[in-house]
């Protein structure tokens, strides 16, 4: 073999091993693990640039399925890889196919064989889960969920969101992931929105109909989302609870017991006492209660501070499961009403988030980057 195939046989397997950092952002594996990248060519130009030579670098490319929603993602990644080559200028060219019914066949098989089963629910689960819960609806439980997930996958962590408020689901506006979940043989993809991998009831054809759904239904949607869902190994999963202690509040705890419950209330009583009851939830079941979250504490006019739904909820909240559960269950937060956070909900964009999906910097964001560190600790 001459000197210069050598090379050639070089940079391609080094590019090969380059490829194997860049991550499939659906299945969070690497995109050579799943088989993706099915051929590397390097074919060296007689040029000189900055005193490295340069070389034309094809890579054939295999997506799950045909017109990804991520492609150009996955297309960018590699074109980064290839082109920050440190020892030659590579020119990179992707030739982009997608998989056969039985190589994906096969993939699909193989991942569901290595997750048989709820794989939030399996001994050494890294991810932290909390559950989001109240006693009644309107407290802003669901724009609480939305935006602690939004943080949480700002600060870095690879976070999941499930909407379990199979009646009331809002998660997919809140977080404006209006897409469909891709369907890979049976298996679903969840929908990626600011960073938050999500998955509801609402993302799906005839959602907006009426759903009369019980007791092992219900239970069997949460199965469902947890079990036919790819996940991958998210750090956190942030579950958006129906109101109440009913069926889908026991589902969460018989289903994923290692789950964390933070119960959110407004200030007036009529909103604390029923909170009080989703905490106690506690008692029947093996789930611990993280702390209490009190939303719409004050609105601030014209330097004027207002409690307009009195005060003390939160920490009426917190007292009583303290007394109750005999161990401390904290008031974690308490949320000013502001009008930001419910147009911003509504336009699909986390008032935590700026622009381009980092942190902003305002009070209401410092809050929320606070809530998530305290409840990662």
């Amino acid at each position: 073999m001459s000197e210069r195939v050598e090379s050639d046989v070089v940079i391609e397997r080094n590019v090969r091993e380059r490829l194997s950092k860049v991550i499939d952002p659906e299945l969070g594996k690497s995109i050579t693990e799943l088989g993706m990248i099915v051929g590397i060519e390097a074919v060296p130009r007689d040029i000189i640039d900055a005193g490295k030579p340069v070389v034309d670098v094809t890579v054939r490319v295999e997506l799950t399925v045909a017109g990804c929603p991520l492609t150009q993602q996955i297309i960018d990644a590699i074109n980064d890889a290839v082109t920050s080559y440190p020892a030659a200028t590579l020119v990179p060219h992707i030739a982009v196919g997608s998989m056969s019914e039985q190589k994906l066949t096969q993939l699909v098989d193989d991942l569901k064989e290595a997750r048989r089963r709820n794989p939030f629910n399996k001994p050494g689960i890294k991810t932290k889960i909390f559950a989001i819960a109240s006693g009644k609806g309107g407290v802003g439980k669901s724009s609480v969920s939305a935006n602690l997930a939004a943080t949480f996958a700002a600060l870095g962590y690879d976070t999941a969101a499930i909407d379990a408020d199979i009646y009331g689901f809002s998660l997919p506006t809140l977080l404006g992931a209006h897409g469909q979940p891709t369907n890979l043989n049976g298996m679903l993809m969840p929908v990626t929105a600011w960073g938050v991998k999500t998955m509801s009831i609402g993302m799906f054809a005839g959602a907006d109909r009426a759903i009369l759904w019980r007791g092992p239904r219900l239970h069997r949607s949460l199965e469902q989302f947890l079990s036919d869902v790819w996940w991958g190994e998210p750090d956190v999963l942030v579950i958006d609870l129906a109101p109440g202690t009913g069926d889908m509040a026991l589902a969460v705890a018989q289903t994923l017991p290692n789950a964390e419950l933070v119960v959110v209330t407004t200030p007036q009583p009529s909103a604390s006492d029923v909170a009080v009851r989703s905490g106690l939830v506690a008692l029947q079941v093996p789930m611990k209660v993280r702390g209490v979250i009190e939303n719409m504490s004050w609105y601030d006019h014209h330097g004027e501070r207002l409690t307009i739904f009195g005060e003390g909820g939160g920490a009426r909240v917190s007292q009583q499961l303290t007394r109750a559960l005999r161990y401390d269950v904290p008031l974690l937060m308490q949320i000013p009403l502001e009008t930001e956070l419910r147009q911003s909900g509504e336009a699909g964009h986390p008032v935590v988030l700026d622009e381009h999906g980092k942190l902003a910097d305002h009070d209401l964001a410092h809050r929320f980057e606070q809530l998530a560190r305290t409840l990662m600790q």
